[in-house]
């Protein structure tokens, strides 16, 4: 008699993530007809279709969204069992999952791939760049071990871990660096420059400006950072960047960029984590290591 396998759970799991035979197939690293093949003999051993075929977009059925539920319960208790095993070995190695921002990810990441690979040889880091709730909903399915994000995230399962304050900075045209630093209230009458939608830096921004909303002749919307400042460049108006974005984006770009006076507004960048990960005291000295590589940025970028 055929029994259930770990292997058909996150075969099961893939699909419904991605929705898609062929992209679940290549997450999985699997032929697409090996994948349908599993995906049949499960629906076979639980006695009921999992999906819907015949719908324009592949669907779960509502047995297919229990047992998903069910299943990711497995599959998180299982990676949960592996880390177990990897604390009791001694210093970490193998897989780490990391999450990360897009207001982070290009310019500290880098520093904390070196640091971590000085500090553990044996650590395969995998790097996922998202937006926070992505990271967030990843982080509590047991597809991230730990993310870095903005903090307060206030998840009653994540444990959080304040890693470092820094200071939001105007980028506005160059032909403007010796014009007074605007009020927030000045801010509110420019063409603001903002992230898409779903970048918590964007919200930051607006209450910096002390907006929970604005006109839309008065914003304008860019997929990162860099494009903002581009943005900027060509006039098209203002933007706000954290500090540790300073450095590289004066680089490559004909903009005046400064800092507000005090009290001058700040975020806070931390790491999340599972509570129930068997790694807490493994991830708190990756927190620290990540903590010393955010001050060693920020150090030089006040240079």
């Amino acid at each position: 008699m055929r029994t259930l396998t770990l292997k058909q759970l996150r075969y099961f799991d893939a699909l419904a993530r991605h929705q898609h035979f062929g992209r679940a197939a290549e997450a999985c690293s699997i032929s697409q007809p090996a994948l349908s093949v599993q995906i049949q003999e499960l629906e076979r051993l639980v006695g009921t279709p999992l999906v819907e075929r015949s719908a324009p977009k592949l669907r779960l059925t509502p047995t297919g969204e229990e047992f998903l539920h069910k299943g990711r319960q497995i599959l998180l208790a299982v990676e949960e069992l592996d880390d177990l095993m990897r604390a009791a070995k001694g210093p970490l190695s193998g897989r780490l999952r990391l999450g990360i921002i897009p207001t982070v990810a290009p310019y500290l990441l880098p520093e904390i791939m070196l640091a971590l690979a000085a500090r553990y040889p044996g650590l395969q880091l995998e790097v996922r760049e998202s937006m926070t709730k992505a990271l967030i909903d990843d982080l509590s399915e047991g597809l991230l071990d730990l993310a870095v994000v903005a903090l307060p995230i206030s998840e009653a399962t994540l444990q959080e871990f304040a890693l470092f304050d820094e200071e939001f900075a105007l980028v506005r045209a160059r032909q403007d660096a010796d014009k007074p630093i605007p009020s927030p209230k000045l801010l509110r009458s420019m063409r603001l420059l903002l992230l898409e939608e779903g970048h918590c830096f964007r919200n930051q921004a607006l209450s910096v400006c002390e907006m929970s909303d604005a006109q839309p002749r008065q914003l304008m919307e860019g997929s990162s950072l860099s494009t903002l400042v581009q943005m900027v460049g060509a006039g098209m108006g203002v933007t706000l960047i954290p500090e540790i974005a300073i450095d590289l984006e004066a680089r490559s770009s004909n903009v005046s960029i400064v800092k507000f006076p005090a009290p001058a507004p700040t975020r806070t960048i931390g790491m999340v984590w599972r509570r129930s990960n068997p790694l807490a005291e493994q991830l708190i000295e990756i927190a620290e290591i990540i903590r010393q590589a955010g001050q060693i940025k920020r150090d030089g970028t006040r240079a």
